[in-house]
């Protein structure tokens, strides 16, 4: 649903310098805290953010809004989508250059650089899928060569239930884990992982559910999406291909997920929406419970994503490009299907897109592919190279939507710094 807030032309009394992820065309949605108070919900704006729970305070915005907005998760405003599109026409309406009443804004205005940015939503339940069908190749030569991509790939959105008591914010050390190696010439030991990899993914924030036993009809399930973010699945790969046989991923993944503080609202997104990828020659066509004509239309997003690697001390380097229209599967097939036995979703549930790669070299979203396993190291700035990930470095990923006519909107930053073993 297209308005006034997405007109491109659109600028704000708040300063937004060019090019900034948070023009007043996305107002994305996040929790923060300012020194030992609770949590609240804000809006980002350029380098600011403002307070909803204020503003609904003062009476600026809807007051029924207050109860959606009084914190300290999103949970309640990411199930209520007619109070997020409301929410937003009036916040538009309050920081463009043409409002009337800044200075009662403005004393509802933070300076990012005075708050702490929290977890937006309580997440009930994490799923990790695996739609990044150019990823999934390259993992499955690596560990099955004979057959890299396995049979039921093309007709069921893979997906693992994920932890979500270990998903942190951006800017949350992660503490590289120890498990079993298993050499390939000789018994398991048990210490630090030695093959930490980053996986650049999609958040995918629910607002809508379904009650246990109900599913949620493919035609209604792009409606559920609240809004998307990034994440970080970090993987120990010497610890994933010990383990992963025969239920698939465990401690290689369950140590740390890293996701950004900003929802970036699907109403933001609305200008961003494009069809979902044809489908090669020869794939099947999605089974019906997975098939909306809507969906194949509108289904898929405008997204560029990045991954900079940023050795400790040193510059960063940008080590991917890729885009979101490599996902195989649209968020609405991972809801559809993800419900289809009756399993019960809630608002604030989050899933992961899995890892989207590209098919050129520099689009592997990944260190295990871009250094093909560890064989060919990968040359950073200023002369270093990796292989995996070292101690003291840093991964951030970044990710902007553009579309012709449309004000280009960012996500802001999903970072994570890798620290020894406790």
């Amino acid at each position: 649903m297209i308005d006034a807030s997405h007109d491109p032309a659109l600028t704000s009394w708040v300063d937004v310098p060019p090019g900034h992820d948070f023009p007043i065309q996305n107002l994305p949605l996040g929790v923060f805290s300012v020194g030992g108070e609770a949590p609240r919900v804000g809006m980002a704006i350029g380098d600011h953010v403002v307070d909803l729970a204020g503003l609904a305070a003062d009476g600026a915005i809807d007051p029924g809004l207050a109860p959606l907005v009084a914190g300290p998760v999103l949970n309640p405003l990411l199930a209520d989508a007619a109070a997020r599109r409301l929410m937003r026409t009036q916040v538009s309406a309050l920081l463009v250059t043409s409002a009337t009443h800044r200075t009662a804004t403005s004393s509802r205005l933070w300076s990012r650089d005075d708050v702490t940015l929290d977890l937006p939503a309580a997440i009930g339940d994490y799923t990790d899928f695996y739609v990044g069908i150019h990823h999934a190749t390259a993992i499955g030569k690596l560990f099955r060569p004979d057959q890299p991509l396995l049979p039921n790939y093309k007709y069921v959105p893979i997906g693992y239930h994920g932890r979500a008591s270990t998903v942190r914010v951006s800017g949350t050390p992660v503490v590289r884990p120890n498990g079993q190696r298993k050499p390939p010439d000789g018994p398991p030991t048990y210490g630090p992982s030695r093959r930490l990899d980053f996986e650049l993914e999609l958040a995918i924030w629910l607002g809508g559910g379904n009650a246990m036993g109900q599913a949620i009809d493919i035609a209604d399930a792009g409606a559920a999406v609240a809004g998307l973010g990034l994440l970080n699945d970090w993987s120990a790969r010497d610890l994933q291909a010990w383990e992963y046989v025969p239920l698939g991923p465990f401690l290689a993944k369950s140590f740390a997920t890293t996701v950004s503080p900003w929802i970036v609202t699907a109403e933001a997104l609305a200008p961003f929406r494009i069809a979902q990828a044809e489908r090669p020659d020869g794939d099947p066509k999605p089974l019906d419970y997975l098939w909306d004509s809507r969906d194949q239309a509108a289904g898929a997003f405008a997204i560029d994503l990045f991954a900079d690697l940023i050795p400790a001390g040193g510059a960063p380097t940008r080590i991917t490009r890729s885009a979101a229209r490599h996902m195989y599967w649209t968020a609405a097939q991972m809801i559809a299907h993800h419900t289809s036995n009756g399993c019960a979703l809630n608002p604030g549930d989050l899933l992961g897109s899995g890892t989207i790669s590209g098919p050129s070299p520099e689009a592997a979203a990944s260190l295990v592919e871009l250094t093909a396993g560890g064989g060919a190291p990968l040359a950073l700035a200023g002369g270093a190279a990796r292989t995996f990930l070292e101690d003291g470095d840093e991964v951030v990923l970044t990710a902007r939507a553009n579309n012709d006519g449309y004000a280009s909107i960012g996500f802001g930053e999903c970072r994570g710094t890798v620290i020894p073993s406790a």
